[in-house]
C-alpha cells in the first residue's frame, strides 16, 4: 500500500456548478501532481484514506457542524435529566474518522467506543485522533461473530450516538437496530437524519422504524431540533433533524426487517 498523502501534497477542487445533484450524488476532485481524480462524497473509504480531506471538504468548505450540534444537544439533555456525563459509556455507531468521538470527549463523556463498517474509517480515526476512543471496531453489525458480540455486550453501554450515517443506504435499519440493542435500558440515544427521511414517503425504512420505536415505547423522544447540517455544493442549506431520546427497551429485529 502506498504511503498516505499529507495535506500539502494534494489540492481539493469542487465543481463550479452543481445544481440539481442530490446529496448522495455530489462529488469533488483531488489533484495530486497535476493529475485529478473524482471522488463521490459518499465514497467514504477513499475520503478517509486522505488525511484531512473529510474535515477540509465537509467541515471547512461545506460548513458541516452536525458532530457538535448532536453532541451538545445530548449533553444538555443529560444534564437536564441529572445524569453525570462523566459516567456515560457511549457507543459511537458509524463513527467515521472520529469527529463525533472528539465532540463526545469534549462534553465530558467518560467512555467512548467507536464502531464503523469500514476499516478505512477506523484507521483514519486512530491516525488523526489518537486517544479519543477507548476502543474502535470495524464491524458489520448485521454479521457479528460471537467474539465481537461478546466484546460489545461487555462494555455495558448506556448511550449511543449515530451522526450523519442514516438514510442513504450506508446503514440499513437492521444495523441500526443491532447497535441500539447494545445499549442498556434505561439509556440514551442521540442521532441525526435528513428531515425528508422521516417523511411518510421515505423509502429508507427509518421513518417507519423510528415511528414504531416511539409508538411501542422503545424510546421516549426528549428533544428534536431542525438545523442546517451543511451546505450543498450549490450553496443551499441541507436541513437535518437532531434527536435525543431516552431508551426504554430493545428493538425486536422483526421491526427493522419490516421497515
Amino acid at each position: 500500500m502506498p504511503p498516505a498523502l499529507t495535506q500539502d501534497e494534494y489540492a481539493l477542487h469542487l465543481p463550479p456548478a452543481a445544481g440539481g445533484l442530490d446529496q448522495d450524488e455530489e462529488w469533488c476532485e483531488i489533484e495530486v501532481g497535476g493529475d485529478r481524480r473524482r471522488i463521490r462524497f459518499h465514497d467514504y473509504a477513499d475520503i478517509y484514506g486522505i488525511p484531512g480531506l473529510y474535515e477540509q471538504l465537509f467541515a471547512k468548505r461545506l460548513e458541516c457542524n452536525s458532530p457538535q450540534v448532536v453532541s451538545e444537544l445530548l449533553r444538555d439533555e443529560l444534564e437536564d435529566s441529572g445524569v453525570d456525563v462523566g459516567g456515560v459509556r457511549a457507543l459511537d455507531f458509524g463513527a467515521g474518522n472520529g469527529m463525533v468521538g472528539e465532540e463526545l470527549l469534549e462534553i465530558g463523556v467518560g467512555e467512548i467506543v467507536g464502531v464503523d463498517l469500514l476499516e478505512e474509517a477506523r484507521d483514519a480515526a486512530l491516525r488523526d485522533r489518537p486517544g479519543i476512543y477507548d476502543d474502535y471496531h470495524a464491524l458489520d453489525m448485521t454479521d457479528l461473530d460471537d467474539a465481537a458480540r461478546g466484546e460489545l455486550d461487555g462494555r455495558d453501554f448506556d448511550c449511543m450516538t449515530c451522526v450523519a450515517a442514516l438514510g442513504f443506504g450506508d446503514v440499513p435499519p437492521q444495523a441500526f437496530a443491532e447497535a441500539f440493542n447494545f445499549v442498556s435500558a434505561p439509556g440514551w440515544i442521540a442521532f441525526n437524519i435528513r428531515e425528508h427521511f422521516l417523511d411518510d414517503e421515505d423509502a429508507s425504512g427509518f421513518s417507519r422504524l423510528i415511528a414504531r420505536m416511539l409508538r411501542e415505547g422503545a424510546v421516549e423522544e426528549r428533544v428534536r431540533m431542525r438545523y442546517r447540517h451543511r451546505l450543498s455544493l450549490s450553496g443551499e442549506p441541507l436541513h437535518y433533524l437532531a434527536v435525543v431520546a431516552a431508551k426504554h427497551g430493545d428493538i425486536p429485529m422483526e421491526w427493522a426487517d419490516a421497515a
